[in-house]
């Protein structure tokens, strides 16, 4: 027995939702779609409403907007069966087995599967350069590989997990800010959540243009600084933290802070251009967290 749960946002989520019913049809087991619209009043939700008729499938309309994290909590407690499967509205299953692949997982003893996320090309669209070679270097990731270092490469976006886990870990997590897959997997560290990654990759459809990706980059540097300087992190994988607790250890925060601001406005032109580096991009976000 299994929730499928889609949270969404101004986005049309019913082919989605047809693709894992006919899915879930097909494996016989016990389910339910519910997708919940975390208060866009968007126009989309005309179509999401026919998520209804399909078969054990509800769509949910919040009448206000609460954030990623409070949704998905409102989406497991809605829930009826101890395994949850979240996966984004912006989301394609890559394979026709995709649940099917995670069901294999449910008997063994793993409280939570990561399948990963791949991108369709979309190397010749400058307008989503940044999001798509971010995504294509940094999140399209093999399974091996992320089994090697479990808690780095962690992605909400299509995962399994207990329902009582999720809860647990949800409820660890007191603020509702961009960028929470920093903490969510800190968290998973911290109470040593035995999980496991398999290669069971959505593609991402939804990619933000060049400015709403930077825009959101900040965000969730923003939220890094928070956690870390609240303490809320304490065990972690989080590379750009350790190389700014590097850089604050050695005296240099405020020269780099310096030369960042300098030349702030000259990198994002180059990162929201044809071709922009990652090496660029991570200088940038550490440049940013320095000067928070």
């Amino acid at each position: 027995m299994i929730s499928i749960l889609i949270p969404t946002y101004n986005y049309n989520a019913l082919p989605l939702a047809e693709t894992l019913e006919k899915q879930a049809l097909k494996t016989g087991i016990i389910f339910e779609i519910i997708c919940m619209d975390d208060g866009s009043f968007s126009e989309h939700n005309k179509h999401n409403q026919r998520i209804n008729s399909l078969t054990n499938s509800k769509f949910i309309e919040n009448i206000k907007n609460v954030g990623s994290k409070a949704n998905r909590e409102q989406l497991a407690k809605k829930a009826q069966y101890s395994w949850l499967l979240f996966i984004d509205a912006d989301s394609k299953p890559k394979s026709s087995n995709y649940l099917t692949n995670y069901l294999k997982e449910i008997n063994q003893s793993y409280a939570a599967i990561f399948g990963g996320f791949a991108y369709q090309d979309k190397s010749k669209n400058f307008n989503i350069s940044l999001r798509y070679t971010f995504g294509k270097h940094r999140e399209e990731v093999e399974a091996n590989l992320r089994n090697k270092n479990p808690y780095k490469v962690i992605i909400s976006a299509n995962f399994l997990i207990k329902k009582a886990t999720f809860i647990d870990i949800n409820d660890s997590i007191t603020k509702n800010i961009y960028g929470l897959d920093y903490l969510f997997g800190s968290q998973l560290k911290r109470y040593n959540i035995k999980i496991k990654h398999i290669d069971n990759e959505v593609y991402h459809l939804g990619l933000d243009n060049n400015k709403t990706f930077l825009n959101k980059t900040r965000s969730a540097v923003e939220a890094l600084h928070y956690i870390s300087k609240s303490k809320k992190i304490t065990i972690h994988n989080i590379s750009l933290l350790r190389a700014y607790n590097n850089i604050t250890n050695l005296g240099l925060k405020r020269p780099f802070t310096w030369l960042f601001l300098k030349f702030q406005i000259k990198i994002e032109t180059h990162l929201i251009g044809k071709k922009p580096n990652l090496l660029v991009f991570d200088l940038y976000r550490l440049g940013y967290l320095c000067s928070l």
